[in-house]
């Protein structure tokens, strides 16, 4: 909890939380296109590192980790047509463990590997409700959208497996996360901005009890722009606003649900720098956690992640990366986060 609580603290302490600062344009992947790009060449090269005796694994870090996707899904389509297979069937039957889990997320399209990760967290016995979360809960509509699309191409129903795998107040919110109904747009409302933190308010921390329809109704509907004005309110109601509130109203997979969309709001790469730091913190490593995120935001925010990073633990994410993983793993994951 006390990690929790230093998340949060609305200080300035270099360790703490805080809210991002306007958005910038630019670029802030780690993975760009290569400009001097050839399908042909890198499929040619990738057929030969999987035909050398024991396999050529640097080579294929070399082409797949300093590729964007689009670039990827060309190799994937010269491969087929100058061989007559499948690039991931020939990858997944010469590679093993971490590495060729990594190797596999890099050629799917973004939609296809986080539907392909949300039916992994729901098949077999038990679910991981934090995948669910940590993907519904910071995905764009426009994501959510292609992503549901994938996963209806896989075979499933998203709403249908969720409905089948999760209950109760998670399962509502979740649900309504698959609607994607959120706007996208950095304008707010000032006005309905303080009804809704008025609405929060009276829904928790000031009545015994608490009216968990209130939180998922404005949580999974406003933008991330009206909910980070909504919190700013609420902190004129309560000592200490509506995250440590929240904290204490709520427990479980409900309460990470819903503070995932607030911490979201507040700074998205600040919750990803987290979620990389839980994974390799203690005994063990969830090696799932760090794939997932180091590939799904190689291409949208991973520079702002690994600054977050340092700011809040003291230390770069390689560094940690470096003492936590090993072999052709570690240095797949280090070469998507810049490494030469």
């Amino acid at each position: 909890m006390a990690l929790f609580k230093n998340l949060f603290q609305q200080t300035n302490d270099e360790k703490g939380f805080r809210p991002a600062p306007a958005p910038e344009s630019g670029f802030f992947g780690t993975v760009k296109s290569d400009p001097t790009f050839k399908a042909e060449n890198d499929a040619s090269k990738l057929k030969k590192a999987i035909e050398t005796k024991g396999v050529d694994e640097a080579t294929i870090v070399e082409v797949l980790a300093k590729r964007s996707n689009s670039q990827r899904q060309e190799i994937q389509d010269n491969y087929r047509k100058t061989t007559g297979k499948s690039l991931a069937d020939d990858l997944k039957k010469a590679l093993k463990s971490d590495f060729e889990e990594v190797v596999l997320a890099l050629l799917m399209t973004p939609a296809k590997y986080d539907a392909f990760e949300m039916r992994k967290a729901m098949k077999g016995a038990g679910t991981n409700e934090k995948v669910l979360n940590e993907i519904l809960g910071t995905r764009s509509d426009t994501e959510i959208n292609a992503l549901k699309t994938a996963y209806k191409e896989g075979g499933h129903l998203l709403e249908e497996d969720i409905k089948s795998e999760v209950k109760g107040d998670l399962e509502t919110t979740l649900l309504a996360l698959c609607k994607a109904t959120r706007s996208q747009h950095r304008d707010f409302d000032d006005g309905q901005a303080k009804s809704d933190a008025k609405a929060l308010f009276e829904a928790g921390e000031n009545r015994v009890g608490t009216v968990c329809s209130v939180f998922i109704d404005i949580l999974t509907n406003r933008s991330e722009a009206q909910l980070y004005k909504i919190f700013q309110h609420y902190a004129q109601l309560s000592k200490d606003g509506f995250a440590k509130d929240l904290e204490g109203e709520l427990h479980g997979n409900f309460e990470d649900c819903l503070m995932t969309l607030v911490k979201a709001a507040l700074n998205k790469p600040a919750y990803f720098a987290e979620r990389l730091h839980l994974a390799m913190k203690g005994l063990g490593t969830n090696n799932d956690t760090l794939t997932r995120i180091i590939v799904s935001r190689s291409e949208i925010d991973l520079l702002k992640i690994m600054q977050e990073y340092k700011r809040m633990y003291g230390k770069t994410l390689q560094e940690d990366l470096l003492k936590e993983t090993s072999g052709d793993y570690e240095k797949i994951l280090l070469a998507i986060c810049g490494a030469p």
